[in-house]
């Protein structure tokens, strides 16, 4: 083998017990602990670029000429997870993340959004994978692998959102009715031709912002969507329907039906902030929809330049 050529060896902890030290060793220990040294490397790499690292050319912006300028535009992180993040402890390092402002964007699942609000409310409880669901069910507890939710959770969580939603069908009727009087009124004052008509923009929240909502509304610092809300983190969610949100919206459709989405504009939301930006990494846990969602948003601009998947 070549001289220089990498050695199998692990964490010396009479060296030193740093994490970062410990994580540099796992490149050389072997197996799936050199994955992890390799994604801790991508992820360090992701943080540290900076437009300044790419050469200004000719066509470039001008604006973007000035090497302070250059110094300050960061990598836009992408960062998706399943909803088992947050149903386990991992919420709580996810917060920090969202917390720190570490991330620029958060895609996660139905779960993922709803979970972090119940645990504003109420504990989740530690468990075993092998407890029967059938006689947990007759005691109204449900099990997510090895934890526990009583179903008051999810009962004050559907108390918690339910007048949310009516509120936020108010705000949009209420702003169909402005602007169908102001159309009414140009209608009245037009003369000539529909040109003199000012353009109809139709309203409706998206996913992203009804997200959003949660986060302001809830004004928990323990939540994750909490302090997405106040660093102003997108969170997006395609599939925000697929649990209790969407019962929530399938119940207040038969007391008042027109409450709107508008799943659209969020997927040209996430495209753009792809597309916009001069350099993105995306950290990835779990499959299926956060990953393609994330995938596909940086697909538009040919890639991501730097990518974690754990799965």
């Amino acid at each position: 083998m070549p001289d220089d050529h990498p050695i199998c060896k692990g964490h010396d902890f009479q060296t030193s017990n740093s994490v970062d030290f410990i994580m540099e060793s796992m490149l050389n220990t072997g197996f799936q602990a050199t994955n992890l040294g390799k994604a801790v490397t991508e992820i360090r790499r992701m943080r540290k670029w900076r437009l300044s690292d790419v050469p200004w050319k000719e066509g470039d912006d001008d604006e973007l000429k000035d090497p302070t300028i250059r110094k300050n535009i960061r990598a836009r992180i992408f960062f998706a997870y399943t909803s088992n993040q947050i149903s386990c402890g991992q919420r709580e390092v996810i917060k920090f993340l969202a917390k720190n402002k570490m991330v620029d964007v958060i895609i996660t699942t139905a779960g993922g959004i709803e979970e972090d609000i119940i645990k504003c409310f109420e504990h989740t409880y530690m468990g075993d994978f092998k407890l029967p669901g059938k006689e947990l069910r007759k005691k109204g507890i449900n099990r997510i692998g090895n934890l526990l939710v009583p179903n008051k959770n999810y009962c004050k969580f559907e108390d918690w959102v339910a007048p949310l939603i009516s509120t936020m069908h108010d705000e949009q009727d209420a702003k169909w009715v402005e602007q169908a009087k102001e159309l009414a009124a140009a209608a009245a004052a037009a003369k000539t031709s529909d040109d003199d008509m000012p353009e109809f923009k139709p309203f409706a929240i998206t996913p992203s912002e009804f997200i959003a909502r949660l986060g302001k509304e809830i004004n928990n610092e323990e939540s994750v969507l909490y302090w997405a809300y106040k660093n102003n983190i997108p969170v997006f969610c395609p599939a925000l329907t697929d649990g209790s949100v969407g019962d929530m919206i399938y119940f207040h459709s038969y007391k008042r039906p027109g409450f709107v989405l508008d799943i659209a504009r969020d997927i040209r939301g996430i495209n753009d902030l792809a597309v916009q930006s001069y350099a993105t990494g995306q950290i990835i846990i779990g499959g299926g929809l956060v990953k393609h969602h994330t995938c596909n948003a940086n697909l538009m601009r040919n890639g991501a330049d730097y990518s974690v998947y754990v799965n």
